[in-house]
């Protein structure tokens, strides 16, 4: 058995686990035991709980990190993370109490990934492949990013709406990277989120999806937080 804490990692809207791909096989290979699930995007409610149920599995201390929405989730744990020792986000939401994500895109014109969000009769949003490509994983080889694409899982829009509760990120150290060409979430925003959450910070010029552009890098953050978390237990 590794002494390792283990890792999960939390995919974001309009993506799957398998955007971890690079990132699990590295993390694999360096002797972690890794979970990357799959979140329904149905709610946050079910996403949170899609997490704490997998959190439950792990045997002893866990690193989470999340990209994107997948930062909203792990955010969304609170005080209720079982096993949680650290956080990494990964060019993701990180809320502070009473914040909503509809509340905080309000707050500027839609960003180039984000502009043609195509909602459906189930009020699920989709990401038009042309902006998916272009915007959305800019950096991403183009074939990679159309395969990216088509696993997309929708996202329903009542996340927009969820308030946030008292945000796990106040009770775990924080770890986080900004992509600073990213055209999804704003980078400053992205420096926004890492500063008031008092997080351990790299910046890498890379687009929406570090996991697949950079993941070196990702798995070096990842590993950073495994290492103060080995070390406080």
């Amino acid at each position: 058995m590794s002494d390792k804490p283990n890792v999960v990692l939390v995919h974001g809207a309009w993506a799957d686990g398998s955007s971890w791909s690079d990132v699990i096989r590295s993390l694999q290979a360096s002797g972690f035991t890794v979970t990357a699930p799959q979140f329904p995007e149905t709610s946050l409610a079910a996403d949170v709980a899609r997490l704490r149920q997998v959190l439950r599995r792990q045997t002893g201390p866990t690193v989470v990190a999340g990209h994107s929405y997948g930062g909203q989730i792990m955010t969304a744990l609170g005080t209720d993370a079982p096993n949680v020792v650290a956080l990494v986000y990964i060019a993701a939401f990180g809320l502070d109490k009473g914040e909503s994500l509809g509340g905080l895109l309000s707050g500027g014109p839609p960003t180039p990934a984000l502009a043609h969000l195509i909602v459906d009769e189930q009020a699920f949003a989709w990401l038009p492949e042309e902006d998916f490509i272009t915007h959305f994983a800019s950096d991403v080889e183009r074939s990679r990013a159309k395969v990216m694409w088509a696993v997309q899982q929708g996202l329903s829009m009542s996340t927009f709406e969820d308030v946030m509760g008292v945000p796990a990120w106040k009770s775990h150290p924080s770890w986080y990277l900004v992509a600073t060409n990213d055209e999804a979430i704003p980078p400053d925003v992205e420096r926004m989120f890492a500063k008031r959450m008092g997080a351990n910070t790299i910046e890498v010029p890379s687009s929406h999806l570090p996991m697949a552009s950079y993941p070196a890098e990702v798995v070096r953050l990842i590993e950073a937080a495994a290492n103060v978390a080995a070390v406080k237990q």
